[in-house]
């Protein structure tokens, strides 16, 4: 029987982020979630994506030569990236990595092949398999598949999700997971689907189901001046955090810029530069806040 595939981001190994110890990362592709500043743009759909690095490309045009649906070399001009099919061939010619694959699709043997090859770091460090994306639970199948075969070999699993699913097709999934982040972008459920693409109210439930599970839960807040790190913004969603989860613990990220890169090497529009980073002393009066409601501030980072 052929074993289930799915659409992936390139795993990262000796991840030291994202749960305990040392980690690989599996990013699944797409998400229904439209994050207006997104570090992984890729991953907002599963077909593939083909990136273009300017800055390294000497020309050569041997990507002119195999491309079938005759794409010119500046792949992010309007009208060339109209025209690529995202086939892939130019990335397998290209002799500086300018051209670049950033989906792919796998088998679930295929993974567990990637990870097999870490199993020796998991077990001396304490860490394992951290599954992220995008979202991971979009691809419920091989997701299921993954976490089954993990789960019988006792490799730790975490997993980072948006919250947006619906519960009940994924509690047997999640239920075998060692660890949940979930994410708040916004309190206000106009604000976050202005600047999400969708609102908040399956977030929330789904949040406050996660107690039925009896795994431990690390609510997520991406704080962003301009969007969220407002104090009564901060201040609801630890109110939220400690009425709903068993030993609530929130994790507050600061924004970053670094998938800028990304959105040039695939001819897209840059996040808004009114996205801030919430200085160090700012985010110290935060993490006051959070402790006075109860809940407990935690750093994966």
């Amino acid at each position: 029987m052929n074993s289930i595939s799915g659409y992936f981001m390139e795993p990262q190994n000796f991840s030291v982020n994202d749960g305990d110890g040392i980690r690989t990362i599996i990013f699944f592709a797409g998400c229904s979630l439209k994050c207006q500043w997104c570090s992984n743009p890729e991953s907002c759909t599963n077909s593939n994506k083909i990136a273009y690095y300017e800055k390294t490309c000497i020309g050569c045009g041997r990507c002119v030569q195999v491309c079938p649906y005759g794409v010119g070399i500046n792949l992010n001009q309007r009208l060339e990236r109209e025209k690529c099919k995202s086939c892939g061939l130019c990335t397998e010619v290209c002799t500086t990595n300018s051209r670049k694959n950033l989906i792919y699709h796998y088998n679930s043997e295929q993974i567990l092949k990637i990870i097999e090859k870490q199993r020796i770091f998991y077990r001396y460090s304490g860490g394992g398999v951290t599954f992220s994306g995008g979202e991971a639970t979009l691809q419920t199948d091989i997701l299921r598949e993954l976490v089954n075969k993990l789960y019988d070999k006792a490799i730790d699993l975490a997993i980072e999700t948006s919250g947006h699913f619906q519960f009940d097709k994924v509690k047997d999934i999640l239920e075998k997971l060692n660890l949940i982040f979930i994410d708040i972008k916004h309190m206000d459920d106009g604000k976050h689907k202005f600047y999400t693409g969708v609102g908040n109210e399956r977030i929330l439930e789904n949040i406050s189901r996660l107690k039925e599970l009896k795994v431990p839960v690390v609510v997520r807040i991406p704080v962003i001046d301009g969007v969220n790190s407002g104090i009564d913004n901060i201040r609801k969603t630890a109110k939220f955090v400690k009425d709903n989860i068993d030993k609530p613990k929130l994790e507050l990220l600061p924004y970053h810029s670094f998938g800028n890169s990304k959105y040039e090497a695939l001819g897209l529009k840059k996040p808004s530069r009114e996205f801030k980073t919430p200085s160090q002393e700012y985010l110290i009066e935060l993490y006051k806040i959070v402790k006075n409601k109860g809940v407990e501030v935690v750093s994966y980072r």
